[in-house]
Formats: C-alpha cells, sequence, structure tokens
C-alpha cells in the first residue's frame, strides 16, 4: 500500500468488507461470572447428515440428522459483529475499564507526560489527523503499586481477564458436546467418539481437557504464559499466550519500509484479525 498524505480525520473510515458478517455463522457472547464478561466466539451452522451415510435410520422417518452448530475461537473483535457500530474516529468500546478501576491501583495523570506526545499535541499541522472523539488520557500505576497480571496472580487474584481467558480458551466445547447429545442416535455416538482421546506423549505439556480461571492464574503465577494487556489499552480483549493453551497466530502488518497512513493500518488491521491473528505488530514507518 502507499503511504496516503491526505488523510483527514474527519473522513477517515474502516474497510466496509472488513466488517460484513462471515457466511454461515454468526457471532455469539459467552457471560462469565458478571455482566460485562462477554467472551466473543464465532458460531457456524452445519448442513444435516443424510442418514443413508451413516448407517442410522431415523425413528420418524427422516432422511436425515441435524447437526448443532459448532464453536470457534473468533478474534476480530467487535469488526464482525453486526449490533456494532464501526467508527474508527471514536475508537473501540474499552470493555476492560471497568475492571481496571474497580482495583484502585492505577490514577489518570492530568495530560501527557512524555516530551513528545506533548510536542505532538501542541504541532497545528497536525489538527486534521486527529480524532476529536477520541482522547483517553494517559493512566498510570499507583505509587509503590504493581498493575501486571503476574503480580495479581501471584496474590492468588483471579481477575476478570483472566476469567474471560479461560471461557476464551474452552471455545463452550461442554455446550457443543451436550448439544450432539441432544441432536440423536448419530450426535450422541459422535459426542462420546469426541470426548474420548488418547493421552499420548505430552513431553512435559500439561494439556487440560477444561481450562479454569485458576488454571489460567496458576500458569501466570508461574511465568509460564502472559496475558498482553496493558492498563492504556482497555478496548483490547483478554488472550493469553503459553504453551498450555490455544495457539495464536501473529500478524505481522507493516509491509512498508517507506511510510504509511492511519487508514491503511487500520485496513490491514481489520484484515489481520479477521484472517485469524490474535495479536497484531505493525513496524509501518511513517512521521506519525
Amino acid at each position: 500500500m502507499n503511504a496516503n498524505p491526505k488523510f483527514l480525520a474527519a473522513t477517515a473510515h474502516v474497510d466496509e468488507a472488513a466488517v460484513q458478517p462471515l457466511p454461515n455463522s454468526r457471532k455469539i457472547y459467552v457471560q462469565g461470572s458478571q455482566p460485562d464478561i462477554r467472551v466473543p466466539m464465532r458460531e457456524i451452522s452445519q448442513a444435516d447428515t443424510p442418514l443413508m451415510f451413516s448407517g442410522e435410520s431415523g425413528s420418524d422417518g427422516a432422511r436425515s440428522e441435524p447437526n448443532p452448530p459448532i464453536f470457534v475461537y473468533d478474534c476480530s473483535g467487535p469488526y464482525t459483529d453486526p449490533a456494532a457500530k464501526i467508527d474508527i474516529r471514536t475508537g473501540l468500546p474499552a470493555l476492560r475499564t471497568r475492571w481496571i478501576e474497580a482495583r484502585g491501583d492505577t490514577e489518570i495523570l492530568a495530560d501527557l507526560s512524555s516530551e513528545y506526545g506533548r510536542q505532538q499535541a501542541a504541532n497545528p499541522e497536525l489538527a486534521t489527523m486527529r480524532f476529536p472523539g477520541l482522547h483517553r488520557t494517559p493512566r498510570r500505576a499507583k505509587a509503590g503499586m504493581n498493575v501486571t497480571q503476574m503480580h495479581y496472580a501471584r496474590q492468588g487474584l483471579i481477575t476478570p481477564e483472566m476469567e474471560f481467558i479461560a471461557i476464551r480458551e474452552n471455545n463452550n466445547r461442554a455446550a457443543y458436546l451436550e448439544s450432539l447429545k441432544q441432536s440423536g442416535p448419530l450426535g450422541a455416538k459422535l459426542a462420546a467418539l469426541m470426548a474420548r482421546q488418547h493421552p499420548g506423549q505430552n513431553f512435559g505439556a500439561l494439556l487440560q481437557n477444561e481450562i479454569t480461571p485458576e488454571f489460567v492464574r496458576d500458569e501466570i503465577a508461574r511465568g509460564r504464559a502472559i496475558i498482553p494487556n496493558n492498563i492504556n489499552h482497555p478496548e483490547s480483549e483478554p488472550m493469553i499466550i503459553g504453551r498450555n493453551f490455544l495457539v495464536k497466530i501473529n500478524a505481522n502488518i507493516g509491509n512498508s519500509a517507506l511510510g504509511s497512513s492511519i487508514q491503511e493500518e487500520v485496513e490491514k488491521m481489520t484484515w489481520a484479525i479477521r484472517g485469524g491473528g490474535a495479536t497484531v505488530m505493525d513496524l509501518s514507518t511513517g512521521k506519525n
């Protein structure tokens, strides 16, 4: 992509193709122990199974048996949620703000604290590039406080982020197996088959049949996994990187050594997470 020197905040928009719902599926949210823990997943519909291929016969004369939807990991954020209003000029909802504030160990600065940040804010040449509806004052730890997830884990605390991650890592598997059992004789057989697994050689890994918030906390406390969510990005959805969890895709969207524009970077980011990128790194160069 070429840099767009005429980028204007007033006309910035997201690529409409990147926010369309994915076919044959819908975005769902699994609620945790409190109303604001809503974990996104993708529910994919399946075609019916013709009974002639299964060796079964329908008791009611049916020629096929319905298959319940399956659930998969979804890291596309609100961009694939038809109910979400996407406006990059106002930013994404700060879904973790209440969790951060409830811990009472951070404070909001009066203004930008870095010299570079203050220089940029005072530069009139950047006025057309700023988003008037998106201005978050930096947050920092209070004196003597530690605000990392590892610190909380080592204090024995299970944070909302840890609960969110546990639900996300399980991919609603228990609900899916139960729906299989309820779908009919063939589904019940499939559920039993899927629940049966040869232990194999784990090579030292501690893979779990079900991820619990306590397991997440323990892995973080041991230093074997990380939660890449900091206090100044409350819009980021909790996720975990570690040997005993699902494999994640890291998308590198920095494909220009000369320059780029804000809108181009947003477009690359939305397409990357739509394609399964759980983390995104951007090393594109440019003045701003």
